[in-house]
């Protein structure tokens, strides 16, 4: 992960962001961690994003795992 003071990322946010692309930039004020900048390859990436961070969706998928836990549901080798 690069690291980056608020100052030189406020200067250069394009670089900033091409770099994001590949690897987080921790963004640092008066030294300490402030933020993270994170980039996306592609619209898949940005969507995938945003499902992982989305409260209904992390919910659903806590229902279903329960669900499989109790014994309730198929194994997808059960589907035809």
């Amino acid at each position: 992960m690069k690291e980056a003071a608020l100052s030189e990322v406020k200067d250069g946010l394009s670089r900033y962001l091409r770099l994001a692309e590949k690897e987080q930039v921790l963004i640092t004020r008066h030294g300490k961690p402030a933020g993270v900048l994170i980039g996306f390859r592609s619209d898949d990436d940005w969507f995938d994003y945003r499902l992982e961070h989305d409260p209904r969706f992390l919910q659903r998928i806590e229902t279903a795992r329960s669900s499989l836990r109790s014994g309730r549901g198929s194994r997808l080798e059960d589907v035809e």
